[in-house]
Parts: structure tokens; C-alpha cells; sequence
């Protein structure tokens, strides 16, 4: 029998994320949720915003731990956790007019980042939404020292992940039609990024 899993930041952002999300998904209806993690987000804003089919999502070790959540919290518009890999394609076989990832971008390489770009211009439907959640860097610099010494410690622990670029992050969602919207100022140093695709 496995622990619930627990992840500290998300119960620090899952707030101020919720703000954005309630109103960039006020006429959504079915989201995909890109690494779930702990699964600790979709059960949160599942219970938060119950107009909304949440579909979590993640890579197969942490269903598991997603399922916990999912079994605790008993949200009937929860669903399970997809199999995801974003270097994998059959995830693109759905369809969702809402797409959420949260602290995902700086985990991957960049050509998952391509991959990812790539499959949320599959799945997501005409005017459809992205919204991404994490820290990034502006024309190459740093935002803070901490978001410094993040990519440092990311880039220590893997060489191929590390803090995006908003320009290259913004010209692979131009490339799938998604245009942004907003560019929100989060609190430790974090960004929320809306897109909508044409």
C-alpha cells in the first residue's frame, strides 16, 4: 500500500491558480490536465469548479498516487488518470476544449516541450483554451535570483531540463495557432501563460 502522495507547492499555488482558472475555463466544459502529479490540482479545482469534466493525466508511475486522491476525494467529474507521455501519440486521439499544465515545462527536454506544443495543437479544439503555470525566463534573463538557482538545481539534477525561454515557449504555441491571451504574474516568481487557439 502506497502513501498519498503530497506536493507542498501545490497547496501554496492551487489559490491563486484558481483565480485564473475560474475565469479563463468559466465556459469550458472537458480539460485535459498534463502531468497531474500527485493529483492533488484536479482533485482541487475539480471540487472548486464543477462544471468542468476534469481529465487527469500523467505518466503511468504516478497514477497510483493520482488515484488516492481521486478515491478520497469521491469528485464525480474527476476522471481517472490517462496514460500520458508526451513523446508518445496516442494521448492525441482526444479532444478537449481546455488544456491545463502546471510546472511541467522546466521537468521536460525540449524536444518534449516540442512534442507537447505539438499534441496540445491535436487534442484541442477550435477556441479552445491553454493555460501553463510555472517560472519562466524573459529575452534570456532571470526573473529572480531564485528562479536562478531553480534552473541551477534543475539543470544538476537533469542537463536537458531548466527554465523556458517565454519567447521560444510562446513561437512553439504560435506554430500550433494558439495565440496568447494573458500573461499573468504569479506569486514566487511564477508566470500563468493563456492561449487560444484560432
Amino acid at each position: 500500500m502506497i502513501d498519498k502522495p503530497f506536493s507542498e507547492s501545490c497547496e501554496q499555488n492551487r489559490e491563486p491558480i484558481l483565480a485564473v482558472l475560474r475565469e479563463c475555463f468559466a465556459d469550458r466544459s472537458h480539460v485535459l490536465e498534463i502531468g497531474s502529479g500527485t493529483g492533488q490540482h484536479g482533485v482541487y479545482f475539480g471540487a472548486e469548479l464543477p462544471h468542468l469534466r476534469w481529465q487527469t493525466a500523467d505518466v503511468s508511475p504516478h497514477h497510483a498516487g493520482i488515484q488516492l486522491w481521486l478515491a478520497d476525494a469521491k469528485l464525480p467529474n474527476v476522471l481517472p488518470p490517462l496514460s500520458l507521455d508526451v513523446n508518445q501519440t496516442a494521448w492525441r486521439d482526444g479532444r478537449y476544449d481546455a488544456v491545463f499544465s502546471a510546472n511541467t515545462l522546466h521537468i521536460m527536454s525540449w524536444p518534449e516541450v516540442q512534442k507537447f506544443f505539438e499534441g496540445v495543437g491535436e487534442v484541442l479544439q477550435a477556441d479552445g483554451m491553454l493555460v501553463v503555470y510555472g517560472p519562466f525566463n524573459y529575452e534570456g534573463h532571470y526573473t529572480s535570483e531564485s528562479n536562478a538557482r531553480f534552473d541551477a538545481w534543475l539543470k544538476a539534477r537533469d542537463p536537458a531540463s531548466g527554465v523556458r525561454d517565454f519567447e521560444a515557449v510562446d513561437a512553439l504555441a504560435r506554430a500550433q495557432n494558439l495565440i496568447l491571451q494573458q500573461d499573468i504574474a504569479m506569486p514566487a516568481n511564477n508566470r500563468t501563460l493563456v492561449w487560444r487557439k484560432t
